[in-house]
Parts: structure tokens; sequence; C-alpha cells
């Protein structure tokens, strides 16, 4: 759906769509989350999630590309996988750096809300 955000007082068109319980609203290359039984605001960017060895999807969508291969060394913050959601493109990037230690999803699969899709090993556990 299409949805009127307001954003420091200049009203914008984004897109949304409430998954399990969750409103997400994409806007500008950005996502935001709303618990919609609670109505609690959190805001999140594709491929955040704290310092994790995993990157997840942050919501169901289609991967696209996987940038990376097993054993491969990754920077925290490099683009490692690229998913479609809701019509846009989103770069997922790791947290940690270190080597890529498992990759669980493949080029065109449909992928649910927080699944793991590459698993880091940390560069200190080298």
């Amino acid at each position: 759906m299409e949805i009127k955000v307001r954003v420091d007082g200049v009203d914008h068109k984004a897109h949304a769509q409430l998954i399990k319980g969750t409103l997400w609203v994409h806007h500008n290359g950005r996502v935001f989350t709303m618990d919609a039984s609670t109505g609690r605001k959190s805001r999140k960017k594709a491929g955040a999630g704290g310092s994790s060895d995993q990157v997840v999807a942050p919501m169901p969508g289609k991967v696209t590309k996987i940038l990376v291969s097993a054993g491969a060394s990754v920077e925290a913050g490099q683009a490692v996988v690229v998913m479609e959601a809701m019509k846009m493109e989103y770069t997922l990037k790791a947290d940690i750096a270190g080597s890529i230690d498992s990759i669980s999803c493949a080029v065109g699969e449909q992928v649910a809300l927080g699944k793991a899709l590459i698993k880091i090993k940390p560069a200190s556990d080298k």
C-alpha cells in the first residue's frame, strides 16, 4: 500500500506493508517499522542489526544478488547480499569484519523476515 508520511513537516509518499503485526514503511531507501499492537516505533535500515555475525532478511523478499562467496574476507559495512522487496532494492551489509562462514540463500529465492542469509566468522576467531 502507499501511505503519506510527514518528515520534518513535509509530506511524502511511502510504501508500506503490514506483516505479522509489524508495519514496514519504506521511504527514500530507509526502512521504518512499527509494532502495530503497541504502536511503538522503531527505526531500522536494510541490513542493520547491531554487530551480528549474521546478515538476516530485514523483510520478506527475493534475493537478487549474492556479492560474496564462502570463505571470502569481508569488512564491516561491506555489501554482501542484494534483495528486492515491495518493488524496492535493498543492499544488505556485513556488520562485522571476518570471513564468510556460510551462505544460506540462493539468487532468486524468496526469503522470510528474519531468515539468516549469511553467517560471518569474526576476524578475531581466525
